[in-house]
């Protein structure tokens, strides 16, 4: 930058002798044409970015002209008190001092996920969020991340509930009821399998297996699934079930004591109640179409054990393939060795790492 400042000089030097060889009739022109030039450019570029070369050179030759004209230049008596207010300033500046400290990638990933996650979440609401989490950080650093982020803020984000998010919220306080038969090997008995689907977690309940489904036995297994719940009875608004008959009015009338409405689907038309539905397709095609069952007790044993592996070790895909309650342990990646676990004879298999 010294070069550069010595060359400059150079060059209005040269200028100078270079003028006093022309006469003033030219010198009035040109100063013409350079003030023409010197107004298009303002017009274009009102504040022109100059090094500390050019303001040198340029402070040092405005103070050879009329003070009527030093007001109308580029740099002014104002420009070069601040010019040296910045000098200073920077004089008096300790190395020591390198400002705040910038934010962490990960938690700036985090703040752009929460804010796009939860439109109606405000710089505060997201600061607190991530004081839940251990991170401190000020909303005006939220802010300044969502708008390099171009996310705008809270109100004027997509506040519309979309059908996914709708139809999940939805889906998180529905149970879904349904039967199933077994017929025996031996000897041709027909049981039925009464159970009751979560449909937010697809969690099921296996209330119970009969031989003679009637509304007396219906309605004693709900009460024992309400019982069952407990406290979590609260989170279901909706039941939905088929027209049978095995459900009689005191079946709905258990529900509804604890604010649970039965929802009945229209005649013939299963696939209103599909999540049911579905359910049965799997235990049918994991389970009883593959194996002979010999009895009532048989059965029972046979889908406890397949319960505990639906609910705790199956995965899901409506659950990015999760099961509804994980009870496999932590995955120890330093064990390469894969032990398989057989249930119901080897019908199903589990694998996990060996401890």
């Amino acid at each position: 930058m010294a070069l550069r400042l010595l060359y400059l000089i150079f060059l209005r030097l040269v200028g100078l002798l270079v003028l006093l060889s022309r006469s003033s009739a030219s010198k009035d022109v040109e100063l013409l044409v350079l003030r023409h030039e010197v107004a298009v450019l303002r017009r274009g570029n009102p504040k022109p970015r100059l090094d500390w070369a050019d303001r040198a050179v340029v402070a040092a030759l405005v103070r050879l002209l009329p003070t009527g004209l030093r007001l109308h230049r580029l740099v002014t008596p104002a420009t070069i008190l601040r010019w040296h207010r910045r000098l200073v300033a920077a004089k008096w500046t300790y190395p020591h001092r390198v400002g705040r400290p910038p934010v962490d990638e990960a938690i700036t990933k985090l703040i752009e996920r929460m804010a796009t996650e939860n439109h109606n979440w405000g710089y505060k609401r997201i600061q607190g969020e991530l004081l839940k989490l251990g991170h401190r950080v000020a909303s005006s650093t939220i802010r300044r991340i969502l708008k390099r982020a171009r996310i705008p803020p809270a109100p004027d984000r997509q506040t519309d509930t979309t059908w996914r998010q709708f139809l999940r919220t939805q889906a998180s306080t529905m149970l879904a009821r349904d039967f199933f038969h077994v017929d025996c090997a031996v000897t041709l008995q027909r049981i039925y399998v009464l159970f009751v689907l979560e449909v937010g977690s697809r969690y099921v309940h296996v209330l119970g297996t009969t031989t003679h489904p009637d509304g007396g036995w219906t309605t004693q297994q709900i009460r024992n699934l309400v019982m069952d719940l407990g406290d979590r009875v609260g989170e279901f608004r909706f039941l939905v079930r088929d027209r049978a008959g095995q459900f009689a009015a005191s079946f709905d009338a258990v529900l509804a004591d604890v604010d649970i409405t039965t929802v009945t689907i229209p005649p013939r038309c299963p696939r209103a109640n599909c999540y049911a539905e579905r359910f049965v397709l799997t235990a049918r095609s994991e389970l009883t179409d593959r194996m002979l069952i010999l009895s009532q007790r048989h059965l029972n044993a046979a889908l406890t054990e397949y319960v505990r592996h639906y609910n705790g070790r199956r995965p899901h895909r409506s659950r990015e393939l999760r099961p509804p309650q994980p009870t496999y342990p932590v995955a120890n990646l330093n064990s390469a060795w894969i032990k398989r676990q057989w249930l119901l004879g080897g019908l199903i298999n589990e694998y996990e790492r060996a401890a």
